[in-house]
């Protein structure tokens, strides 16, 4: 699936009003957070890492980034690509520590 297209499908679950920005503003944090909190109890706690929860979380924090993008009127295609190009910047031979 191509961002945009995941922006547009995402965006019809969007419940717009004044505060869209704010609401996945905060949104992304809180899902986040859940994302940290898996790779923490995996990291210190021992456990295994639940696929199918990160991949829910990570799906909600790729939603509500979609939906900032959006509210923003930016392609979100641009975002992935423009990472893309400033990763290549910074890493032309890709990450070395010690460099």
């Amino acid at each position: 699936m191509e961002f945009n297209d995941y922006q547009k499908a995402a965006n019809r679950t969007l419940y717009g009003n004044e505060q869209v920005l704010t609401n996945c503003a905060l949104g992304l944090a809180g899902e986040s957070g859940q994302v940290v909190d898996l790779v923490k109890n995996y990291t210190f706690h021992g456990q295994d890492m639940d696929h199918e929860a990160i991949v829910k979380e990570m799906g909600d924090v790729l939603w509500y980034l979609s939906q900032i993008a959006q509210w923003a009127d930016i392609d979100f295609d641009e975002v992935a690509q423009d990472n893309i190009k400033r990763l290549n910047e910074r890493y032309p031979h890709g990450f070395q520590p010690e460099r």
